[in-house]
Order: structure tokens, then C-alpha cells, then sequence
């Protein structure tokens, strides 16, 4: 699947059919769910990203056990392959600057309880460095500009600065909290009877 956008839906799809088999209706209500405050995901550029997930084998198609009602269609059931299982894993174990982007940032964390603990704390540090560089430009920026912009202008570059500084305190948690649990020894779960 090609382009980012692809990628992110192709992620976002994959990591859905892990949770379990879904038809095209629940599939979207289960990506708008889990990432509606991200983006909401179309028919029109769903099938196409499903077509394309089977013919690479990666998912495949189940008809129901039930028929369907009278005069009503059957529902076609998308589930993970090996390979698309194989595939997923890949893509979660990526965590460079396409993984913390505006972009698919979202889509990755909506699935960070499938990757590993040093993955996600990647992918945290390279989203906050690059809001920090964002909040720096925007800092400079704003600087040069503030005596030439109208009030409104101003209050609204005001709040796009406050947004991202709070998202870097966001991270700056998640970042701490991946940290101590990555410093907690491992927990003997095996019993001694003595």
C-alpha cells in the first residue's frame, strides 16, 4: 500500500483484525471509534485498502455461518492472516519519523499495548522532539510577527502554542511512566513452597 496515508489505514486495519474478525460496516465503526479525534475513515478509501490487504494476503474474506435476513445481503467477514499478523508486527516495531508524525502518530498509540515497551518509548520521544522544534518555530515566529497581527490572529496562534505545550507535558508523562516500568524488576510469578 502506498503513500503514508495508505500506510496509516493499512496499520489501523491490521491492528483492528487483530482484535478480531470485522465486517466492513463494524471495521469502520470500530476504526472511527478508536480514532475518531484523529480522523475518520471513509468507505471510499477503506474498501480500496481492503481490496488491497487481500490481495496481498495479508486478510482474508468469511462468509457468515448465519444467511442472511430475506432480501438482505451477507455480510463478508475481514480476519488477519499469518502473514498480515507477521505484517502488523513489522509495522509496530517501527518507530521512526513517519511513526510519530501528525499523521499516524495517533494510530500507532491507539495500538502501543502491541509493541514492545523501547518501541513505544521511540516513538514518544521522537513525537515530543518534534512538537518541542514545532513549539520553537512557532515561538520565533510569533516573536517576529506579534506587533503586525490583529488580536483574534494573535489569541488563535496563542492557542495552538498552548495546545502543543500541553501535549508535550502529555508526553513528557508517558515518556516518565514508560520509564519507571521499564526500571521495575521482573516479578518471580513462579511459587516456592518451602
Amino acid at each position: 500500500m502506498a503513500g503514508g496515508q495508505g500506510r496509516v489505514l493499512e496499520l489501523a486495519v491490521l491492528g483492528s483484525l487483530h482484535e478480531t474478525p470485522l465486517h466492513g460496516y463494524e471495521l469502520r465503526k470500530r476504526l472511527n471509534a478508536l480514532l475518531g479525534m484523529f480522523r475518520a475513515f471513509s468507505y471510499g478509501s477503506l474498501y480500496p485498502c481492503l481490496r488491497s490487504l487481500l490481495a496481498q494476503g495479508l486478510i482474508a474474506e468469511e462468509q457468515p455461518a448465519q444467511p442472511p435476513i430475506v432480501g438482505g445481503r451477507s455480510k463478508i467477514v475481514y480476519k488477519l492472516t499469518a502473514e498480515g499478523k507477521e505484517r502488523l508486527q513489522d509495522m509496530l516495531t517501527q518507530a521512526g519519523p513517519s511513526a510519530w508524525e501528525d499523521e499516524s502518530f495517533g494510530v500507532h498509540f491507539a495500538f502501543f499495548r502491541h509493541t514492545e515497551a523501547e518501541v513505544r518509548l521511540r516513538i514518544l520521544e521522537g513525537r515530543r522532539s518534534r512538537l518541542e522544534e514545532r513549539l520553537d518555530a512557532v515561538r520565533t515566529a510569533l516573536s517576529r510577527t506579534r506587533e503586525r497581527l490583529d488580536s483574534y490572529t494573535l489569541e488563535l496562534q496563542r492557542h495552538g502554542l498552548e495546545s502543543v505545550e500541553r501535549e508535550v507535558r502529555w508526553l513528557n508523562e508517558l515518556i516518565a511512566t514508560e520509564r519507571r516500568a521499564s526500571e521495575e524488576p521482573e516479578r518471580d510469578t513462579t511459587s516456592t513452597d518451602e
